[in-house]
């Protein structure tokens, strides 16, 4: 026989006890956050700070939540709150930061950066793409760079210290891709990734794609303005990837790396 439905007191109390259960695994995975920073801090005596942030680990843990049985929790509340405890996390080890140029679009741009770093890092609002540069090239530093506008993204060209890492936001049901996040971090292949490359080539985005195609690489435009053009490349592909010696333009670069939406 079907079990006899819950009285919404006997739901509430289960709730109740869920909440204290859920409150106690956050304070100790807090606990081990800050076991793993001061274990950082000592491997590193001696040599210069530097950031925290690993997106590729971030990537794989999330992903791996992913694919666990969760009828009840909606992969949206599933990266949301995981973003908000790494946030965390990441805070306890150092400075951490972020710096949001808004385009067209600031509000949004602002909610698509809290939706990824969560609310632990300080969020400030610049009034240029070089003001969002300069914030990512501090230690602890992100940028947040739209896709829209004067192509804001070709600076990175002339960034070598600095890579794009994320590209937001990070589920296609929040929306089409409108932003880049840049940080002086190393970009490494999380499994499912889309390569960020770009070209001065003049010739139509139909040309370009074909002629990638026959270098072996396939691609798709993410942005185009002053001039310049940002490909997704599907893979990991290294800025020395002998296929994009022969890519179409004069003026041409890798510029990070970004996981795949965590939906697709």
């Amino acid at each position: 026989m079907a079990e006899a439905p819950k009285s919404l007191d006997e739901v509430r109390v289960r709730i109740d006890a869920v909440d204290d259960e859920l409150l106690r695994l956050l304070d100790e995975r807090a606990g081990l956050a800050r076991a793993v920073a001061e274990a950082k801090r000592a491997a590193t005596v001696g040599l210069p700070p530097s950031f925290g942030l690993r997106p590729a680990r971030e990537t794989q843990v999330i992903r791996r939540l992913l694919a666990r049985p969760h009828p009840g929790a909606s992969p949206s509340l599933i990266v949301r709150l995981w973003r908000e405890v790494m946030g965390e996390s990441l805070k306890s080890q150092g400075p951490f930061s972020v710096a949001v140029f808004g385009g067209r679009d600031p509000s949004r741009m602002a909610d698509l950066a809290r939706m990824r770093f969560g609310a632990a890092p300080s969020l400030t609002m610049v009034d240029s793409p070089e003001a969002a540069i300069a914030a990512a090239k501090t230690l602890g530093g992100v940028g947040v760079l739209p896709l829209d506008g004067v192509a804001p993204w070709a600076r990175l060209l002339a960034e070598p210290s600095l890579r794009a890492f994320a590209i937001l936001p990070c589920l296609s049901v929040w929306g089409a891709p409108i932003a880049l996040a840049v940080a002086a971090v190393e970009v490494e292949p999380s499994g499912a990734d889309q390569t960020l490359w770009i070209t001065d080539a003049a010739m139509p985005v139909d040309r370009i794609v074909d002629a990638l195609a026959r270098l072996g690489l396939a691609a798709s435009l993410l942005a185009d303005g002053g001039g310049l053009r940002l490909f997704a490349l599907p893979g990991y592909v290294q800025a020395n990837d002998a296929r994009l010696k022969d890519a179409p333009g004069r003026l041409t670069g890798v510029i990070g790396a970004a996981p795949t939406p965590f939906d697709l």
